[in-house]
């Protein structure tokens, strides 16, 4: 398939989900090339929804879990699976809750769902991603690694500690072959573990109807087993879920032995890295085009402030203070900006080879500016806000070295030392993070 793809027209299901035990409604609906894969939480206000891309993982536990600030969904591996294995580029998962419904524990229902409304192809090209060369990851027990193909290949080794029940498939991955050798495999544990997934919430909808259960040798199971290699074929098809965050279609050979979540996720992160690479070589080393449009600071007016002064008034120091420059305060408005560097520390762990400033830097770049604003106000001196609690955070979109940060806030409630803000982060004019501060003024 050479043009990218979506659904013909919406397909629901209803089930209930793996990890609450909860009814859940889910709808797949049709998206327009170039916009993704992503979830929409139609049960919060303002339905947020949630890119399905390796940045946005926030837990690989068992399963894999994708967040933006407070808004979570589990378990998306076995419908991104459903997706990737029949070539879908574009769609938007509506759901009622926080996670899919698990349904028999496979991809088979949403398989059946997609076969039920047909499949849509857009005029636009489908990018594929062929690595530049062999990636290798060694994560514990889990060795993976991609070479260079003509077209996706998954040979995988899956085993538990013990070297119990230890398998071994290999299979090109196409539309035929997902929905025949490899949407069908469950999901399996072994009854050892039951105790402790009940005990951490994991499996409150768990049940023979959707999982295999291993017993010593013994194979716990309302039907038999529908391939003799079950357990390593969902193996693979949680792989191609984890895999299909990377946001393009892979043209790789993959040799998988032990395979998880945390490792399908890091090995998707070590292909957005390497796909990245000629990008930054590029930006790197190519002299700039004649005329480029470089988004504007806004000019500094009344109130601005330069980093000494800012020094002054703030007991934050480098690599923690997080304003460079206050453009203007009017009243119980500020605007201050943030240069985002590749010095800065903290893109050293977030993430290597793929720098992206945290959120939550974000958050506390809001509470420093706030606390400017307030002790301004209050023409006071020695004094230092403390940042005492944040609502309504939501971070939209990422930001990265180069980007200039143009933070603004504005203070909604001022009680005694007490203060209450609400601050915006926009890159280009773009918002990429907001939030509702509280923060108390203490002396020094």
């Amino acid at each position: 398939m050479l043009n990218q793809q979506t659904l013909n027209r919406s397909a629901s299901f209803s089930g209930i989900g793996l990890h609450s035990g909860n009814r859940v409604n889910m709808t797949i609906l049709p998206a327009p090339a170039n916009s993704g894969v992503r979830f929409r939480r139609v049960d919060l206000e303002g339905k947020p929804e949630i890119e399905a891309r390796v940045e946005n993982v926030s837990e690989t536990n068992r399963s894999t879990t994708i967040a933006r600030g407070n808004v979570k969904i589990h378990t998306v591996e076995h419908v991104l699976a459903a997706l990737a294995g029949y070539g879908i580029d574009n769609a938007i998962i509506e759901l009622d809750a926080n996670e899919p419904p698990i349904a028999d524990g496979s991809s088979r229902e949403f398989c059946k769902l997609i076969q039920g409304v047909g499949i849509n192809a857009l005029p636009e090209k489908r990018e594929f991603y062929t690595p530049t060369e062999p990636i290798e990851l060694r994560l514990g027990e889990t060795v993976m690694t991609l070479f260079p193909d003509e077209s996706f290949k998954i040979t995988c080794t899956s085993a538990d500690k013990q070297g119990r029940f230890t398998q071994f498939y290999s299979t090109e991955v196409t539309p035929q072959t997902w929905e025949k050798e490899l949407a069908h495999a469950r999901t399996f544990c072994f009854f050892e573990e039951i105790e402790y997934l009940i005990k951490n919430g994991l499996i409150k909808g768990g049940s023979l109807e959707n999982a295999v259960v291993i017993r010593d040798d013994a194979v716990l199971t309302t039907e038999p087993l529908r391939y003799p290699e079950e357990f390593v074929r969902h193996k693979m098809l949680d792989i191609l879920g984890d895999l299909s965050l990377t946001g393009r279609a892979v043209r790789g050979h993959l040799i998988a032995v032990k395979p998880s979540h945390g490792a399908n996720c890091e090995f998707a992160r070590l292909i957005v890295a390497q796909m990245n690479k000629p990008l930054r070589a590029a930006q790197t080393f190519a002299p700039p085009p004649a005329k480029i449009a470089v988004p504007e600071t806004p000019a500094a007016e009344d109130g601005a402030m330069n980093i000494e002064q800012i020094m002054k008034m703030l007991p934050h120091r480098p690599p923690f203070l997080l304003v460079d420059r206050v453009l203007k305060i009017e009243g119980n408005k500020i605007v201050a900006v943030k240069n985002v560097s590749m010095n800065e520390p903290f893109f050293e762990g977030h993430f290597p080879s793929h720098p992206i400033m945290p959120g939550v830097l974000q958050l506390e770049a809001i509470a420093q500016v706030a606390g400017i604003v307030l002790i301004k106000k209050g023409e006071t001196v020695n004094q230092v806000a403390y940042f005492m609690s944040a609502e309504e955070v939501k971070w939209r979109k990422p930001v990265v070295p180069g980007d200039v940060l143009v933070i603004e806030v504005e203070l909604t409630k001022v009680r005694g030392k007490i203060g209450k803000a609400k601050g915006i982060c926009k890159v280009a004019g773009d918002i990429v993070s907001e939030a509702e501060v509280t923060f108390m003024i203490r002396d020094l």
